[in-house]
């Protein structure tokens, strides 16, 4: 069922997610709305329906998340409570006043993929169509990034469709490489759909000297020995 309007129901957006009368037809939220990206364990009174209602969003805008066509209600409730529990992932979200807008989710390599464990996947990143614009989706890869290097992380990928322009645009500005392609990465309506392969080395960045050291479970033990 969904809620009605509360304090928590942002600028731009109906507890519905349709854009009130007088808004753009984007419904973008206002200038003055709090914005936020935190990483959560948990969800707060109100967050897993706002959660799956920025899903469905993005899902029926042509999103990608895995998912075609949204699924029953209690289908993404399930989902998202299961993606609170499980070790190797991580739930990241962005919030306009208070209502979450979108999210990303840090995969880390189980304990026996010892081979990789030096890199985290960067999975299912998106913005509800209402919420875009406020420069959310480069705040959600920065905070995923920032986690991935404080955990001692040297590397991160994210695969993509190739349809998600906007999102691939991003990626390359954010200094993703990309590196493949796989022609039958999904299938949509009976049709394939690309699917294009990004990494980014952790290691380059803001402050860096450009001296590349270990890579790998060595270096991350030395790092997190060294920040102590």
């Amino acid at each position: 069922m969904k809620r009605g309007a509360s304090p928590k129901t942002p600028a731009g957006k109906s507890p519905a997610g349709k854009s009130p009368a007088g808004k753009s037809p984007a419904g973008k939220a206002a200038p003055q709305s709090v914005l936020r990206v935190e990483a959560i364990t948990s969800f707060q009174p109100g967050d897993l329906h706002d959660i799956c209602d920025a899903a469905e969003d993005a899902i029926n805008a042509g999103g990608g998340f895995g998912w075609v066509r949204p699924p029953e209600r209690s289908v993404l409730e399930n989902y998202w409570k299961g993606i609170l529990v499980i070790p190797e992932r991580l739930l990241i979200v962005a919030r306009i006043d208070g209502v979450i807008c979108g999210s990303a989710q840090i995969l880390r390599p189980t304990v026996n993929n010892e081979a990789q464990a030096f890199a985290v996947q960067l999975q299912h990143a998106f913005i509800a169509p209402w919420a875009r614009g406020h420069g959310l989706a480069r705040q959600l890869m920065e905070k995923a990034e920032m986690l991935a290097r404080s955990e001692g992380f040297d590397v991160i990928t994210l695969d993509v469709r190739a349809t998600q322009e906007r999102a691939i645009r991003l990626y390359e500005a954010m200094g993703y490489h990309r590196w493949g392609e796989n022609p039958f990465y999904a299938r949509v309506d009976s049709e394939p759909v690309t699917g294009l392969y990004f990494y980014k080395d952790l290691r380059v960045g803001p402050g860096s000297t450009g001296s590349i050291g270990p890579i790998g479970p060595a270096a991350r033990s030395q790092k997190r020995g060294t920040a102590k």
